[in-house]
């Protein structure tokens, strides 16, 4: 099955769960910027429950901007907020000090174009998980597709539909229960060597 998906900011457990599951997968790269997506937010676990992070963008005064062309918005010191609340999240799940030092860099590092920093993250975290993906990109945007099973509707964070994830251990589940679909980070410092056995096993709700 080829699949075509977005790329998104540190991808949550359905996005990877529709790559881990592909032969192929397609990133779009050719479509426009859309607001409240998670092209630039993503969910971890805090310790008051569900937290977003945001990363700002400079929008531009058109009314359409392609997503590979928006610049991030450096002038605020989102990387250093986002570490301190990785850190405050997960310091004390069982993996985090397995793979800090390969994701801490993210954090440290300026980029320039979200597109990029997001398929750098996601390159970080495949190696993280050992994970090999067949990838292309998108050359031209296509509005449907035929030949591909077409996951870009799992960007939406406005519109994210409940999916039939198996619970797992998380940091603070005995305060605020189990909480499904965050951040692939989340999965990955609770479960460690586990998380492709998990994503393997898992089905996406259907459209």
């Amino acid at each position: 099955m080829n699949t075509l998906i977005h790329p998104t900011y540190l991808p949550n457990i359905a996005h990877f769960v529709a790559m881990v599951k592909a032969k192929h997968v397609v990133f779009e790269m050719d479509d426009n910027f859309v607001k409240q997506t998670f092209r630039n937010r993503t969910y971890i676990y805090g310790a008051n429950g569900k937290l977003a992070l945001h990363i700002p963008v400079i929008h531009s005064q058109k009314n359409r901007q392609k997503y590979r062309d928006v610049k991030i918005f450096n002038d605020e010191n989102w990387q250093s907020l986002h570490w301190k609340s990785l850190l405050s999240a997960y310091r004390t799940s069982p993996f985090f000090e397995y793979y800090e030092d390969e994701l801490q860099p993210l954090f440290h590092k300026k980029a320039e174009y979200i597109l990029d920093f997001n398929m750098t993250c996601f390159e970080v975290i495949c190696d993280c998980l050992q994970l090999e993906l067949n990838s292309s990109k998108t050359k031209t945007f296509q509005k449907t597709v035929e030949d591909k099973s077409d996951f870009r509707y799992l960007v939406h964070a406005k519109k994210e539909r409940p999916q039939p994830f198996e619970t797992y251990m998380q940091v603070f589940s005995n305060k605020h229960g189990f909480i499904p679909n965050l951040s692939i980070l989340d999965l990955l410092f609770n479960e460690g060597p586990n998380t492709l056995n998990y994503l393997e096993s898992q089905t996406l709700a259907p459209l």
